[in-house]
């Protein structure tokens, strides 16, 4: 007989002769009476009850503590995926601050990318001071939430539970960056002409009251939004609807940019960096996979899921918008090209948990075809919006929130669920439209008659960017300052 040892192809070979190891091992029986016939040999034996014991107890403790980790790892598995979300979501102001000023013109780049960055600096305060308290505090009731104000308040401050689900720094976050995003989408709207100043109050007030208050109608267990049946899983209406009314009351108090509406005409103001612009929209897109899968707020088999609705929208909306410029205008447009794909993602992301994956096509188709026209229309009002926020956030969130009633698989319209559903969609969208309105028109009126809330003619000629800020983006590049507000 002979010892084998496998080989990595899985052939063996011969270690070691049977003869070396007849001549060099004792059989067993001698070796223990060997061992044992020692003068202290008999201690050793007294350690082998003491020995099972400990290993019997080890093992008992080894198993408690796995069923323990077990029981847990669900909930740190959420947390983590929850905080990843939330990083994606800020990352977002990247998204908002290249796109804006690539849509702007490059005399207002520092003005722009000033107020995406600070504006999450603000939204973070704000919320946490007072807005997280406002939108989550357990000691409020159907309108507004109260209580564990400054973050002071355990998990049942917030309606959450100890030790189970999401913790409430984790909450926090989240829900902070969802803030900042709904101030960020008024930042486009107002570009190239309102004052520095002006706009951090009113990020401060939207973030940490108006935001707040709608979002506790919809997104807590006591809102009365909710328990009526609106139907809202990431925030089209919440969010993008939101900060959509807001921006679309701030460029009407502010007035449009001086040369873009002339003579009965509208004179295109071009960006002056649409690579950015480009960039800032897939940062964008990528940023929604913490936006709606995040939503689902736990580590959970429907997460893939939602990524591809909010995938297949965002596809369609860019190639609705695409073929839909081309018509109208003969070209393909790449701004239409980047707001389309911004319309599918807002559209989607009311449903994009309830609807299957056709009826995510059909949003994301929709709300490309109606961003086209929808710039079109503000212009013909003479409402000046330089992105085209108010049309991608504010129109195309509410068409996002009405095709929950129509496409959700459990109630929509088209799956047999009658108009319940689709009647409450529709009260949402006025109630939260109602209020979101009513209350950035008093802050904007405040703000217009006490602070003025627009740079100077001169300023805006120049440029906020030396105006507001003393300083520029690009400089030693010429500009072109003229009235009629050309690429500069």
């Amino acid at each position: 007989m002979s010892r084998l040892v496998l080989r990595k192809n899985g052939r063996s070979r011969r270690r070691r002769s049977s003869s070396f190891w007849n001549a060099n091992v004792p059989p067993i029986s001698e070796a223990v009476q060997s061992y044992f016939g020692r003068r202290d040999g008999w201690k050793w034996i007294a350690c082998v009850p003491l020995a099972l014991t400990i290993l019997g107890v080890w093992g008992v403790a080894a198993y408690a503590q796995d069923e323990i980790a077990a029981a847990d790892v669900q909930t740190v598995l959420d947390n983590i995926f929850v905080f990843l979300a939330a990083v994606l979501v800020i990352f977002m102001n990247a998204g908002f601050g290249m796109l804006e000023t690539g849509f702007c013109r490059q005399k207002n780049a520092v003005n722009i990318l000033s107020k995406n960055l600070i504006v999450f600096g603000v939204a973070v305060l704000s919320y946490w001071a007072i807005g997280f308290s406002l939108m989550y505090g357990s000691g409020g009731n159907g309108f507004i939430g109260s209580g564990g104000w400054f973050l002071t308040g355990g998990p049942e401050a917030y309606g959450l539970e100890e030790g189970v689900g999401l913790t409430v720094d984790t909450s926090f976050l989240f829900q902070a960056a969802f803030a900042a995003t709904a101030a960020t989408i008024v930042s486009g709207a107002v570009a190239e002409r309102i004052k520095f100043t002006d706009f951090l109050i009113f990020s401060v007030l939207l973030t940490g009251i108006s935001y707040p208050i709608t979002g506790h109608w919809v997104w807590t267990g006591s809102g009365w939004l909710g328990a009526a049946g609106f139907s809202d899983f990431a925030g089209s209406t919440v969010v993008h609807s939101v900060g959509g009314w807001a921006a679309l009351m701030g460029a009407a108090f502010l007035g449009p940019r001086i040369g873009k509406y002339q003579d009965g005409r509208v004179n295109a103001i071009p960006g002056h960096n649409m690579s950015i612009a480009m960039l800032g929209c897939l940062i964008l897109w990528i940023g929604w996979y913490g936006f709606n899968p995040g939503s689902e707020l736990a580590a959970s088999t429907a997460v893939p899921f939602i990524a591809v609705t909010t995938t297949l929208a965002a596809a369609a909306g860019g190639l609705s918008a695409t073929f839909t410029a081309w018509a109208l205008s003969g070209k393909p447009d790449l701004s239409m090209i980047i707001n389309g794909i911004l319309a599918g993602l807002v559209g989607i992301t009311a449903g994009c948990a309830g609807v299957n994956y056709l009826g995510a096509v059909i949003i994301g188709l929709i709300a490309g075809v109606i961003v086209v026209f929808s710039v079109g229309f503000f212009d013909s009002i003479q409402i000046d919006d330089p992105v085209g926020a108010i049309s991608v956030h504010l129109v195309c969130g509410i068409w996002g929130t009405l095709a929950v009633g129509f496409f959700a698989v459990d109630g929509g319209l088209f799956f047999g669920g009658g108009f319940a559903q689709l009647g409450s969609q529709i009260l949402g969208i006025l109630s939260i439209g109602l209020f979101t309105v009513v209350f950035t028109s008093i802050v904007w009126v405040v703000l217009k008659s006490t602070l003025g809330i627009r740079v100077s003619p001169e300023e805006e000629m120049k440029g906020l960017d030396i105006g507001e800020h003393g300083m520029e983006a690009y400089s030693g590049f010429l500009k072109d300052t003229s009235d009629m507000g050309g690429i500069s």
